[in-house]
């Protein structure tokens, strides 16, 4: 990361799970982000705890050799946001502009999995839409007015992350709408950073399975095996996957991680069902 500007960042999903801790690792070493979310309390609470991370963080346990900045001139802004109207997508970007001037980062989070265990048979045409609305569908609004914005700005340029999921791979039992966005958002990520590279906008993907959220809190329990058993899954700290997107972000555009795939060892990914 260049020390010599803070870098700036928006984090959509801000409020919960991996967005959250992607957020909160952000700010405590040094980026200033824009927390994005459908509840604004959840968002003041990550700012919270991004707070109380970086008050306690010496430079060594910040992740930055002792004499480097830590964070101190970090700065968090929280915009309410349904990424799926384009109308509240376009006020989070202008706000993230008029506050911090630029865009350095988008890490494009916000998704649902919708009704869990629905039959497809069953699956209302509604929910249907509301995952695609949510996870593609705001996934692309976030990544336009982002790849807009970089491609303006001066100097130009800038990263985009998606955050696909294992899905992305291979689906889970009766999971068709959301695996199917999945699959989309890899897509979206290949044509990113096809288009981009006139604009030094780069795209990447990291693939996600079983980190410890309230998403994945049923795994340690018992989760839809494709042999039709239930069984539990191991999950792993979401700390692990907030330093690995930060890694990612924080490599100079003349780097990308096109794809990654960060999982709990020892899941049902790799090998047969």
């Amino acid at each position: 990361m260049d020390t010599h500007r803070t870098k700036i960042a928006i984090v959509t999903g801000a409020g919960s799970g991996i967005g959250r801790a992607v957020a909160v690792e952000l700010l405590r070493t040094g980026w200033s982000v824009t927390l994005a979310g459908r509840r604004a309390e959840r968002l003041e609470e990550t700012a919270a705890l991004a707070r109380a991370a970086l008050a306690d963080a010496s430079p060594v346990a910040a992740g930055k050799p002792a004499g480097e900045p830590t964070g101190e001139t970090s700065t968090s802004l929280c915009v309410r946001t349904d990424v799926a109207r384009p109308e509240e997508v376009a006020a989070l970007f202008a706000a993230t502009r008029n506050r911090f001037g630029r865009l350095d980062l988008l890490f494009n989070n916000a998704g649902t999995f919708g009704p869990g265990g629905v039959p497809f048979e069953d699956l209302p045409y509604e929910a249907w839409r509301h995952v695609v609305g949510t996870n593609l569908d705001g996934a692309f609004l976030c990544a336009q007015a982002a790849y807009r914005q970089m491609k303006e700005q001066d100097p130009q340029g800038g990263r985009i992350i998606n955050n696909g999921s294992i899905s992305a791979h291979t689906p889970r039992p009766r999971s068709a709408a959301y695996t199917a966005t999945k699959h989309a958002l890899t897509g979206l990520t290949k044509s990113l950073s096809l288009d981009g590279r006139p604009y030094r906008i780069v795209c990447g993907q990291i693939d996600i399975g079983n980190a410890a959220t309230d998403m994945t809190e049923r795994m340690t329990t018992g989760a839809l095996q494709a042999n039709g058993e239930t069984a539990p899954e191991p999950v792993m700290d979401v700390a692990d996957v907030a330093r690995t997107v930060r890694h990612m972000a924080e490599l100079p555009l003349e780097a990308n991680v096109q794809f990654a795939t960060v999982l709990a060892s020892g899941m049902p990914y790799v090998g047969r069902g």
